[in-house]
């Protein structure tokens, strides 16, 4: 699969110090490192100073670009998703199913799953964190949403919205986006039931076709 380069951390807004270009090589380093500690540690356990030093940075440059564990742990998870991509396949349907397999793959990576299900927990009792999921995972990764039914409309596969109706469309895509995460990280972090081919098949035909798709199948 080939990766685009990761979208800079939500936090990249914060500069270091007047004339001091920030390093994307500690950047790297410091997210690589959150993940393997949460994997290792998990949560709880987890600290700034264990991050700065598996990354061989120092505590200040850390700080300088997350004021927090919360902020750190997000982006090190949102760089994961932004791996995903959505190449052309030739119709909808096949667009889908290669996107919902990219997605169940990266939830099967240990860094990955844990760090989700870490920020996700946490989120449940911190709304600034909740917020910061939104905009630095959610809102960045509906780009496949809107990327996909460009792609049809332009196959004729869907029909172009009439003016006045970009917000009816973009409500839509909300909600594809939610049943498609939705139903992947259930299928493989809650019920850990395997997302192989038939299964995203089915999904795939009951997110075109309705309920009647399922109904049929």
């Amino acid at each position: 699969m080939c990766r685009r380069h990761p979208l800079p951390p939500s936090g990249s807004g914060r500069s270091g110090r007047p004339g001091r270009p920030r390093s994307a090589a500690a950047d790297t380093a410091i997210l690589e490192a959150t993940r393997a500690a949460l994997v290792e540690l998990g949560w709880s356990k987890l600290s700034m100073s264990d991050v700065a030093t598996r990354a061989g940075v120092a505590k200040t440059t850390l700080y300088r670009r997350w004021a927090s564990k919360n902020e750190l742990v997000v982006d090190a998870v949102a760089v994961l998703f932004d791996e995903l991509e959505l190449p052309d396949r030739g119709s909808l349907a096949a667009d889908i199913e290669g996107v919902v397999h990219q997605f169940a793959a990266l939830l099967e990576r240990p860094e990955a799953k844990t760090a989700l299900m870490a920020v996700v927990a946490e989120s449940t009792r911190d709304e600034p964190l909740r917020e910061r999921i939104r905009t630095s995972i959610v809102e960045r990764q509906k780009r496949l949403v809107l990327e996909g039914r460009a792609r049809a409309q332009a196959r004729g596969e869907l029909p172009v919205p009439a003016n006045g109706r970009a917000g009816a469309a973009g409500a839509a895509d909300d909600l594809i986006f939610d049943v498609i995460a939705g139903a992947v990280v259930h299928r493989a972090l809650v019920s850990g039931r395997p997302v192989d081919g038939e299964w995203v098949q089915r999904f795939t035909a009951l997110l075109l076709g309705g309920l009647g798709a399922a109904a049929r199948g």
